[in-house]
């Protein structure tokens, strides 16, 4: 199934500034309801991760990485990862690992 992805800025502001959050080296996680049956995700990598080729390896290691580990979250979130310094450089499923706890250490299992 294709991921619903939020495109908007309006959207990524709305869960910097109003959801939950948590981190670690690998990914930052910002999570919110959405009112919906479904998730939507938004990955953000800044220009501090590096070039053009490492800031987009780091959102298809995050994409593959939430992909992975979609069934064991929680349905009906607005999800957006930040890339982190040692995300370009990780494999996929620690990148899924680090999604699932660290949405467990948010508590919306």
């Amino acid at each position: 199934m294709k991921l619903l992805t939020l495109k908007q800025n309006a959207d990524f502001r709305r869960l910097y500034y109003r959801g939950k959050s948590a981190s670690d080296p690998v990914v930052a996680v910002y999570a919110k309801k959405n009112r919906m049956d479904r998730n939507r995700i938004g990955i953000t990598v800044s220009v501090k991760i590096g070039n053009a080729v490492t800031r987009t390896r780091a959102r298809r290691v995050i994409r593959e990485g939430y992909r992975s580990v979609e069934k064991r979250l929680p349905v009906g979130y607005d999800f957006v990862f930040v890339a982190r310094g040692r995300t370009p450089f990780a494999k996929s499923g620690e990148v899924g690992e680090a999604i699932c706890e660290l949405v467990e250490r948010l508590g919306l299992k």
